[in-house]
């Protein structure tokens, strides 16, 4: 009823102005279409690309998780990258994961009974199937953003000296390390979180816009040379020296990373992505539908229009490989989603 109420009131729609991303080809037939808004910046922030509405706003899920990061480093947060980078995942719950986890909450003496994240199995299906035959259920250790939480509760260790820091109550928006989140979310991207709710994983959700978002990555992808040693080139070295920790061995956000050497990238959830290459060029997209089908096929193009081929060290046939979806007929591939932007897409 309330999300009734929300859109009878002109709660805003990111259906206004969709464009189509992606086409399902089956044989020789278009089978479906998956619409949303793309925009693709330069290294001096004018726009090379944009589809849709970039502009719209959107709720841009755990593609905020690097933002996040930097606020929690201004407010005192220290760990060293392998744990910064699981502050910025969406991990597949894997044991690695999992250690890296506990390491960093230890380093503030919490354990993981400090975690008030939504428990889930790991994203994994292997780790997730361990973990059952282990006679594990659903854990806020498991879930994929509990890396992001483990760092708040740090970061109000840090500050156990001042009035408000406590642990227990993190996750109220008006908490100061979610203050420091959200300004840190509005001065990377520009953008007034105009809307606040709470994130699949309970913490809270700022609204920001594609545009902003994609500013917000090139910001971070840059600042190791431009930048050295402050917040935002630490969490852009951190998540490009260990993608693995960001995603997962089998995760698209892992494999872009590993295919373009410094590259920023971050998945959400409901169809969300933003990633940055090392000079400044960067992709923001949403898909309407909160699909992940049409995902890597769209950022691989997306990094194409952005200059990933003009990349030192750049793989681009992992580019490629990362790209190809298959649409399966019988186990056996009859089609493929492909980019609607693509030169030669079927109209």
């Amino acid at each position: 009823m309330a999300a009734a109420r929300a859109v009878a009131a002109g709660a805003s729609d990111v259906a206004t102005g969709a464009v189509p991303l992606a086409r399902v080809v089956r044989g020789d037939v278009v089978e479906s279409v998956h619409l949303g808004h793309l925009v693709v910046l330069a290294p001096d922030g004018s726009v090379r690309l944009a589809l849709g509405d970039p502009e719209v706003t959107i709720l841009a899920r755990s593609s905020l998780k690097p933002l996040q990061a930097v606020g929690m480093l201004r407010a005192g947060l220290d760990l060293d990258p392998p744990h910064l980078a699981l502050a910025c995942a969406s991990h597949d719950g894997t044991p690695e994961h999992v250690r890296v986890v506990r390491e960093s909450l230890l380093t503030a003496g919490l354990s993981e009974t400090a975690l008030e994240n939504t428990p889930d199995l790991p994203l994994d299906p292997d780790a997730a199937a361990a973990r059952r035959a282990e006679g594990h259920g659903p854990e806020p250790v498991t879930q994929n953003c509990s890396g992001k939480h483990a760092a708040m509760l740090v970061t109000c260790v840090a500050h156990t000296g001042e009035e408000g820091w406590d642990t227990e109550r993190y996750l109220d928006a008006e908490h100061p390390v979610q203050v420091a989140c959200r300004a840190a979310v509005e001065e990377l991207t520009g953008v007034p979180a105009w809307h606040v709710t709470v994130d699949g994983c309970g913490a809270p959700l700022f609204s920001t816009s594609l545009t902003g978002l994609a500013r917000a990555f090139a910001r971070i992808a840059v600042a190791p040379a431009t930048e050295p040693g402050s917040p935002l080139a630490r969490v852009a070295t951190a998540m490009t020296t260990h993608p693995d920790l960001v995603g997962g061995e089998r995760r698209d956000v892992t494999r872009a990373m590993r295919a373009l050497p410094g590259l920023v990238a971050k998945d959400g959830a409901d169809g969300v992505y933003a990633a940055a290459l090392p000079d400044g060029s960067a992709v923001a997209f949403k898909v309407l539908d909160g699909s992940a089908r049409p995902r890597p096929a769209v950022l691989a193009e997306a990094l194409r229009v952005a200059g990933a081929a003009t990349l030192p060290g750049a793989d681009l046939a992992a580019l490629d490989t990362l790209g190809r979806t298959a649409v399966l007929g019988h186990g056996e591939p009859v089609g493929a989603v492909v980019p609607a932007f693509a030169a030669g897409s079927p109209a």
